[in-house]
């Protein structure tokens, strides 16, 4: 349990595996799905997701060139623990009647395929 909850454990990184798992996004499109998130620990969960072999980060291009983070398939490996985890939530808002609700922009309403 330590080994997962060290690569997948804090407060963002199943979200953004989540999101990730919907489709590749460049820095800002996370930043701005996650509102609460600052650009730092932004930027310091992809770095170790990406340390874990989790998410993959692509350059397409020179600086200023969007860089793309994209799930690998390692990291889709982990899908299913993040759809459990999201199933669960939204079985635990109906069972606290939503008195726990994340913002929006933390939402996570679609299942992960």
């Amino acid at each position: 349990m330590a080994a997962a909850f060290a690569a997948i454990g804090g407060k963002w990184k199943l979200t953004l595996l989540y999101w990730l798992a919907h489709g590749e996004s460049h820095f800002a499109g996370l930043r701005r799905r996650g509102a609460p998130i600052t650009p730092k620990v932004l930027a310091e969960q992809l770095r170790e997701l990406e340390a874990d072999g989790l998410v993959e980060r692509v350059e397409t291009g020179p600086v200023p060139a969007p860089v793309i983070y994209r799930l690998t398939p390692y990291g889709a490996t982990v899908l299913p623990v993040v759809e459990n985890v999201r199933a669960w939530g939204e079985a635990h808002l109906e069972h606290t009647h939503g008195e726990t609700a994340p913002g929006a922009a933390m939402s996570c309403a679609d299942a992960v395929a």
